[in-house]
């Protein structure tokens, strides 16, 4: 069975993992965000010309298919002509977090990132400077000086507060309301300044929109939900898109997306015959690279009298509908191509795992009618012992091998008799080898588990998953081992007093402990039968029971073996000896609980004293990495996190001897 099945679940297992690393790397290239700009109207004859831009950001190159792009006027479905975008008036915005919890590392990756983007933006396009902390401003008007952009974003420093709203306000008005207008804003929090955030949120998105401004959000560092709410309603009011970054290399391909994306615009335009000036709506759907997008706007056509006019001015319930997160159709702006890939690679790994953990404890979930006849058959020789033979000669040795080199490694370890000891005390069904591939399998999901929870900064979860999947195997194992020793202790009193009362009655050692195995539960049932089975082939009785007492770690076992061997020296009657270790054994266990209970207390205390460090560590990882990235960046805050382990360690060892009392 074994040997059937694990091929299989091995080949899926290899499978699942070069789909995952392979879905890794496409994962951030696949995604497609489209952004709609640009649009105008003029007067054609009797009719109108409805034109505008669409903006691919995309990893690789991507093209609109232009036999599914539909614009829609009023209802009406018209199919526009699509060509590559003109050279027209560009310009874009670097919109800068220079808030207090940037810190000098985010500042840094700031500077980085811009070079990337200066460097990659085509020559044409004018870029400007807005930072935001306190307070927000334009630091540099729309430039094609390269040179100029870079001095002021390295002349920014961390400071502050956050006033995001006001400077993505002040970046819009900067950038005028003809040509093609792009904002790339990079921040890691909320807006801290604004007297009533939500209004000003609407206010804001309303004003990106009007204007026709795409805005590229790079989210950096944070999953806070005020931030993120208020930095996807700014991609999302024309077509942007948002990219969460964690480190330098991140925020540097982020802007190189986002300065690629102006070499990846397309221009349609339509006419349209019977379309009077006045507010019209407009709806464009179509595809991107596999990508749906759609877009509505209500647009002002222009009239014969007034010429060319630019439109992307939203009635005021559009912009309430849209600020209020009500609008199903702008949602739609910045649809991204779902990869599922990941997560069936993941779903299928972890099938794998399970598959073989099952068939890896498969021979010893039988039941005992198949115990007995597996038995029975062993002593059997013939034409079906003789054709199992010859099955198993045909079947894969993958498992004997995987299974070989983990008797290799656990051989030359020291660990491993302890091991072996622990794992016969638990009762599992488990060799060296098989405990090694367990602890190998634990680790790989550890680690599978660090990158699903950690994607946006995947080194401390995968270390930190790898270590869990290190550590949980062993800790297991002594919590299992112990749990069943300890129900051994709590159950010998009472079999003593058995054994005690079957010596009364007639019976010898052998008979009372045979007894034990038939009518006691588990384990003690288990292990007497099996110290039977040891004095059946010539081993002492006084062994057999020591030897148990030694494997079950049972103190009060050898307490009772002691006493055996003493009567057997000394002579007189076992029954009243067994008698008697039984009642000072429960007195023991009597008192031992009182004991825990006293102490239960500051065992809790301990525990929570002790998790809360850690706990708070993660968490501030998570909600404010440059806080607590000090304590490996900054020379004091390196000696003070060495400062802070060591004392965590004496104070587990201090608190973990007030409260063990040995009984």
């Amino acid at each position: 069975m074994l040997r059937r099945i694990l091929p299989v679940a091995v080949t899926a297992g290899l499978v699942a993992t070069v789909l995952t690393a392979g879905s890794i790397a496409a994962s951030a290239a696949d995604s497609v965000t489209v952004g709609l700009s640009g649009v105008s109207t003029s007067t054609s004859g009797e009719g109108s010309v409805l034109t505008g831009v669409l903006t691919l950001r995309s990893r690789s190159a991507v093209q609109v298919d232009a036999n599914r792009l539909v614009v829609r006027v009023d209802g009406v479905a018209h199919q526009p002509t699509v060509k590559q975008a003109p050279k027209r008036s560009r310009k874009a915005m670097l919109v800068i977090d220079t808030s207090g919890s940037m810190g000098v590392s985010g500042m840094s990756t700031v500077r980085t990132a811009s070079k990337t983007f200066l460097a990659t933006v085509p020559a044409d396009v004018l870029v400007g400077v807005t930072s935001f902390a306190d307070t927000a401003g334009v630091d540099l008007a729309p430039t094609v000086d390269r040179k100029a952009v870079q001095r002021v974003v390295d002349g920014l420093a961390s400071r502050g507060n956050t006033s995001l709203y006001a400077a993505m306000s002040a970046a819009t008005t900067s950038l005028g309301t003809t040509g093609d207008r792009s904002i790339l804003l990079l921040s890691d929090g909320a807006d801290t300044i604004a007297q009533n955030g939500p209004a000003t949120l609407r206010s804001t998105v309303d004003k990106l929109r009007s204007a026709g401004v795409r805005v590229d959000v790079v989210r950096f560092k944070t999953s806070d939900p005020d931030a993120v709410t208020a930095l996807s309603r700014f991609a999302s009011a024309n077509g942007g898109s948002v990219v969460p970054a964690a480190d330098t290399a991140a925020v540097a391909s982020a802007f190189l997306a986002a300065a690629k994306a102006l070499d990846q615009q397309v221009q349609f335009s339509m006419s349209l015959p019977g379309v009077k000036g006045g507010e019209h709506q407009v709806e464009v759907t179509g595809t991107a690279g596999g990508t749906s997008f759609a877009f509505a706007r209500k647009v002002q056509f222009a009239s014969p009298a007034s010429g060319p006019a630019p439109t992307t001015a939203p009635s005021p319930q559009a912009g309430a509908a849209a600020a209020s997160g009500r609008s199903v159709v702008d949602s739609l702006a910045t649809l991204t191509k779902p990869n599922y890939v990941p997560w069936i690679a993941a779903a299928l790994l972890g099938l794998a795992v399970l598959t073989f953990v099952v068939v890896v404890s498969a021979p010893t979930l039988q039941t005992q009618k198949e115990r007995r006849v597996a038995a029975i058959e062993g002593y059997v020789v013939g034409s079906r012992s003789a054709a199992r033979e010859e099955v198993r000669a045909t079947q894969h040795n993958i498992t004997d091998s995987l299974l070989d080199l983990g008797e290799k490694v656990m051989k030359d370890r020291e660990s491993t008799k302890t091991t072996l000891s622990l794992i016969e005390r638990a009762d599992l069904p488990f060799r060296a080898g098989e405990w090694f591939v367990v602890r190998g399998i634990a680790l790989v999901l550890g680690l599978v588990g660090g990158w699903l929870f950690g994607a946006e900064s995947p080194v401390i979860p995968l270390a930190a998953g790898a270590l869990v999947g290190l550590a949980l195997p062993p800790v297991a194992l002594r919590f299992l081992a112990a749990r069943r020793s300890k129900q051994f202790e709590r159950q010998l009193p009472d079999i003593l007093m058995l054994v005690s009362t079957s010596l009364k009655s007639g019976f010898g050692l052998p008979q009372a402990l045979d007894a034990v195995a038939r009518d006691t539960a588990e384990p003690a049932a288990k292990e007497f039968s099996r110290a039977l089975a040891e004095t059946r082939i010539g081993t002492d009785i006084t062994d057999a029971l020591e030897r148990m007492g030694e494997r079950m770690g049972s103190v009060s076992m050898r307490w009772a073996v002691m006493s055996i061997r003493i009567q057997r020296d000394v002579g007189g009657n076992l029954a009243d000896t067994l008698r008697t270790t039984a009642n000072t054994l429960r007195e023991r266990e009597s008192l031992q609980r009182q004991v825990s209970t006293l102490s239960a207390e500051g065992k809790l205390s301990a525990y929570i004293l002790v998790a809360m460090p850690i706990f708070l560590f993660f968490y501030m990882m998570r909600v404010n990495y440059d806080y607590v990235s000090l304590l490996w960046t900054d020379q004091i805050g390196v000696f003070m996190g060495i400062g802070g382990i060591v004392s965590l360690f004496v104070g587990m060892l201090w608190m973990r001897s007030v409260v063990k009392i040995e009984v």
